[in-house]
């Protein structure tokens, strides 16, 4: 499951190079950005051969000229080396960006295609934190450690070239720390790889929390369980600033140490530099040009620590990028085939379980055989549990029936395209989901491409959600704002209405469409239904008998199997459990 804390065994390059398709667009500018970053570095270690040639030039012969000429020489260095680092800047901002944005985008069209029972999995905090939180850690690696591993790589190779062309006896000390170095460096990265992981979860859990909290925000005020939502937050956040100081202690720990040990190897040749000087083996010059570039290396040395945690929480954050990436997403269909004869709607030997049900755990619809013909309304009706809306979630495929299968006019939804087979079918939720948007294009995504006036005005018609649209201060432009929490319950669910029937569709699921709306409105609502019905093959989820007067038949489910089909009136006499589920003491238990 996502979020857990779970150590990665991946490698982390390994992890990095997956990002190579998206890098490859813009290597040309990188590789310059590297270039230009090893040339500005580079300017560094020329600074020790100017001081050597002024310390035992101008300096030893008293030539004031020659030291100002130093002077310059060494300010013409950095204005070039700043110079240098900043157009690298300038090179990979651009390009990054890019990047990143695409990134972004795969991450959302590949949501938007992984099926419902992938969302039923995971946590949207935790598909938020990794398109914004992770893909910055991505950007940001791509930016500086990614160049700079490099860049202090080629430095540190040519900077110890001089320093054993200076001295090489001086150049072995300073080459002593290697070994432990690496070893060190190695012991680092597999330590902070577990705790970048944790923490990186840590926040998509967090993400979640703060999302429901705002989302549920009205349930936390009118139950006045603002102060346990406080304590979880706090608890969540508690964990996660656990873990960051444990990466911060793990970062300290191997900084400090890169630091100590290469300062003790410049205090050793420093020592032993001095002694030869006094003895005549060595100049000034060389010594101070000796001790400037090492110097010099100590930042590309230092930074390795500091490298190496970014690019883990890269690689760590790549990982959690391509988790989604790598999930299957749903099959498109082979191509469309002609239209076939008008034979409605046929469930045949519908068996349905959850992907991550119990082996042992009975499905939740067995075996379920039904005809809707056509241009016929079947209503759906049984107890809570049953398997009502997991049903009509399969006739546009929002989850795959695990045996047997559903035909629409003849044709086996599992063989049809799934665009094809969406613009088909249109569904309608008892909870009603609208997007902060106008009412007009929450209610058009509905519709066909081109549709408009005419068609937007006749749906919310239909709904009867014209007269408190027209109302609104701009009327179908109004923004309705994020998840519709402006409109009352009954709106919202009059839009969600209007939607499913803007597009004329050859075949209706509703589940329990008009559960929110009062008993008038319910009543025009259903007089302006059955007009939309005449002419669609149906499928409604009904709870109230005034729902179930809507359909020409009438199917029973019981337990996850039809008990009975026959009409309202048939069923009332001739099924104990429907006429309990119709009357008041049944719907009290729903």
């Amino acid at each position: 499951m996502p979020g857990e804390d779970a150590p990665t065994k991946k490698s982390a390059v390994r992890t990095l190079l997956r990002l190579w398709p998206y890098v490859r667009p813009v290597r040309g500018r990188l590789v310059s950005a590297a270039v230009v970053a090893i040339v500005a570095s580079c300017l560094s270690l020329v600074i020790p051969l100017v001081l050597e040639w002024m310390v035992d030039g101008p300096v030893a012969a008293g030539d004031p000229g020659g030291v100002w000429l130093g002077a310059v020489y060494l300010l013409l260095l950095g204005i070039a080396e700043a110079v240098l680092f900043g157009f690298r800047r300038w090179l990979v901002a651009r390009p990054l960006a890019g990047v990143e944005a695409r990134m972004r985008a795969d991450l959302y069209g590949r949501a938007q295609r992984l099926p419902i029972a992938f969302h039923d999995r995971w946590a949207s905090g935790q598909l938020l934190s990794r398109g914004t939180t992770d893909l910055m850690l991505v950007r940001m690696f791509l930016a500086f450690p990614l160049t700079f591993l490099v860049v202090n790589g080629v430095t540190i190779l040519a900077g110890f070239v001089l320093l054993l062309g200076q001295d090489w006896t001086l150049g072995l000390v300073l080459l002593t720390p290697v070994v432990p170095l690496v070893v060190l460096c190695s012991l680092f990265e597999t330590k902070y790889a577990v705790v970048a992981r944790r923490a990186q979860d840590q926040v998509g859990d967090l993400t979640t929390v703060v999302e429901e909290s705002v989302l549920g925000i009205r349930i936390v005020k009118g139950f006045g369980r603002h102060r346990s939502q406080a304590l979880a937050f706090r608890a969540l956040a508690e964990r996660l600033r656990g873990t960051e100081l444990v990466k911060a202690r793990l970062l300290a720990g191997i900084w400090a140490l890169i630091t100590i040990i290469p300062e003790l190897a410049i205090g050793a040749a420093l020592v032993l530099g001095t002694v030869q000087v006094a003895d005549g083996r060595l100049s000034a010059g060389t010594l101070v040009a000796f001790l400037s570039t090492a110097l010099a290396l100590r930042w590309p040395v230092e930074s390795i620590g500091f490298l190496l945690a970014m690019s883990q929480e890269a690689a760590t954050a790549t990982e959690r990028y391509f988790e989604v990436m790598d999930e299957p997403e749903e099959t498109p269909g082979p191509p469309a085939a002609g239209p076939g004869s008008r034979d409605g709607v046929r469930f045949e030997n519908v068996t349905f379980r959850f992907p991550d049900a119990a082996p042992d755990a009975p499905p939740v619809l067995d075996r379920v055989d039904l005809h809707i013909r056509p241009g016929e309304t079947l209503a759906l009706v049984g107890g809570t549990g049953s398997g009502k809306t997991t049903l009509t979630a399969l006739v546009p495929r929002l989850h795959e029936a695990t045996g047997g299968r559903i035909l629409l006019d003849g044709e086996d939804i599992t063989r049809m395209e799934r665009a094809r087979l969406r613009e088909l079918v249109a569904v309608a939720f008892e909870e009603p989901t609208l997007f902060s948007a106008s009412v007009g294009e929450n209610v058009l995504m509905g519709a066909a491409e081109g549709a408009g006036e005419p068609e937007l005005w006749r749906a919310l018609a239909v709904a009867q959600a014209d007269g408190f649209v027209a109302a609104l201060p701009e009327g179908a432009a109004t923004q309705v704002g994020e998840q519709g929490l402006s409109l009352s319950g009954g709106q919202r669910q009059r839009l969600a209405l209007a939607r499913a029937v803007v597009g004329r569709p050859r075949f209706l699921v509703l589940d329990d469409p008009l559960s929110a709306l009062d008993v008038h409105t319910e009543a025009l609502v259903e007089a302006a239904l059955r007009e939309v019905l005449r002419d669609t093959t149906a499928l409604v989820v009904a709870h109230r008998p005034s729902t179930v007067l809507l359909a020409d038949r009438v199917a029973l489910l019981s337990e996850g199997r039809v008990a009975a089909v026959g009409t309202h009136h048939e069923l009332l006499r001739s099924n104990a459990e429907y006429a309990w589920l119709m009357s008041g003491e049944g719907a009290e238990t729903r």
